[in-house]
């Protein structure tokens, strides 16, 4: 069976897409930053270093330094998709944040959109 073609999407394309659609709703690219580390445990050094190297999302997330625990807390629909019916772990990882930027860009708090 061949990967998805998300997988071996180079993190890069996506990231400015994900920045674009926060701007577009008045957020900022901070924000958009501090929910990716938030889910992975990267710092914005350490972040802008994966985006420099074009690190395609599965290896993006493979050497994420720390995964959050609470992210199985994020619940919802992605692209038609219930997160919390996603087998494939790795498209779970994506669509977590997914749904994280998307509920940024529909302008909920930071308190609401990252589990306490």
């Amino acid at each position: 069976m061949s990967k998805h073609r998300i997988f071996t999407t180079a993190f890069s394309k996506v990231y400015p897409l994900y920045v674009e659609k926060a701007v577009r709703k008045k957020r900022t690219q901070d924000e958009v930053d501090r929910v990716i580390c938030w889910l992975t445990g990267y710092d914005k050094v350490t972040l802008q270093r994966q985006i420099a190297a074009q690190t395609d999302f599965e290896t993006f997330f493979a050497q994420a330094p720390a995964m959050n625990p609470k992210r199985s807390l994020i619940k919802g629909v992605v692209c038609g998709v219930r997160i919390e019916e996603i087998d494939d772990p790795l498209m779970k990882e994506i669509r977590y944040l997914d749904k994280l930027v998307d509920d940024l860009a529909k302008g909920r708090s930071m308190e609401k959109i990252l589990p306490a």
